[in-house]
């Protein structure tokens, strides 16, 4: 088969394996078990005796669980080469309340499996693989990040009961694009760039990582048959129009998402501008207040020197006055008017 061959669609046909329709039918069904056991195989790095080998797929639902998460996960019963049964669950996940929820579900899932009478030593090892259209992690550029239960300071592992993925498709993109993969070598990388390809959200198809993909699959068998279920999807009527509904699902709700962020921002804005203004008419209130409160003691001080120096002025009239001092001199010392001493002057008749 030469390589212009095969593909049998147009690159704008394709769907993207990242909504959660198209996730379940490529990765979640019976036919397509080897897909998906050498998928996970790709994320969990499980190689000899801890290669997985077996898979059934759980349809274990949770009272509490809400619409939108029961159809972005799913719940793998995974059994490896040495015969340990381990659960693994796939999300597609948002933004909002990832992490909460993230271990939320890994709970509700380890938990599900005690049963009256059972031992805790029976309890398998759960496993959450979160697969992000965004980037996550600021404090890191690597697009996989594996977390564990780890003493704080010696860095040893607790137990094997927990272990959670994060695969960001975006920094694997950039990655990508910077040549900073090999995805000759890397297997995961192989499985991520069928993932990457597609941007439903966007409407964007990376031609460049369809070529490289075309490249891979001719020489890597199981990508092959993965490439071919891909196109075998997108080309069938009625997969193609759930995949279409579910994304404008998807965008709608992410829409509405945007749209009341931004309402509340605006409404929080008017609340603020509001109590600013509240804040300012009190403030200015309490300032005119305080400012009337200190003009008036400063003029009540005034005043009262005023007043004071009057008082000793008359006083010490009246005194020059009883001493017989001309009316003349009593001016020129106190800088009154004759007239106000002659009207002091009537107050000792």
């Amino acid at each position: 088969m030469s390589v212009k061959t095969l593909r049998k669609i147009p690159l704008e046909s394709f769907v993207d394996l990242k909504v959660d329709y198209v996730f379940k039918q490529f990765f979640g069904t019976e036919q397509n078990k080897n897909i998906t056991v050498v998928f996970l195989n790709a994320i969990l790095k499980r190689t000899g005796r801890n290669t997985i080998k077996e898979i059934s797929f759980m349809r274990q639902e949770f009272g509490s669980e809400h619409v939108d998460d029961k159809q972005s996960r799913l719940d793998i019963l995974v059994k490896t080469q040495d015969d340990l049964f381990i659960n693994v669950e796939i999300q597609l996940t948002n933004k909002y309340d990832m992490m909460k929820r993230t271990l939320y579900y890994w709970s509700r899932i380890y938990t599900s499996q005690l049963r009256k009478g059972m031992g805790y030593y029976k309890l398998r090892p759960t496993i959450t693989i979160n697969i992000c259209n965004f980037s996550l992690f600021e404090q890191t550029n690597n697009y996989h990040s594996l977390f564990q239960l780890y003493d704080f300071d010696e860095k040893f592992k607790m137990d094997d009961v927990l272990e959670i993925h994060f695969i960001e498709i975006n920094k694997f993109i950039k990655q990508w694009y910077a040549k900073q993969l090999n995805s000759w070598e890397n297997v995961l990388a192989r499985w991520l760039m069928l993932l990457a390809m597609v941007d439903g959200r966007k409407g964007k198809v990376y031609e460049e990582i369809y070529l490289e993909l075309e490249e891979l699959a001719m020489k890597d068998e199981e990508l092959l048959n993965a490439f071919n279920v891909w196109q075998d999807l997108s080309q069938s009527p009625e997969d193609y129009y759930a995949y279409q509904s579910r994304l404008k699902y998807i965008l709608d709700e992410a829409a509405k998402l945007e749209d009341t962020k931004y309402i509340a921002e605006q409404e929080g804005l008017l609340k603020g501008i509001e109590r600013g203004m509240e804040q300012g008419i009190q403030q200015g209130i309490q300032q005119g207040i305080q400012q009337g409160i200190e003009q008036g003691i400063e003029q009540g001080i005034e005043q009262g020197i005023k007043q004071g120096e009057n008082k000793m002025q008359k006083e010490i009239v009246l005194k020059l006055l009883k001493r017989n001092t001309d009316v003349e001199t009593i001016a020129e010392l106190t800088g009154l008017t004759v007239t106000e001493i002659e009207q002091l002057k009537e107050l000792l008749d």
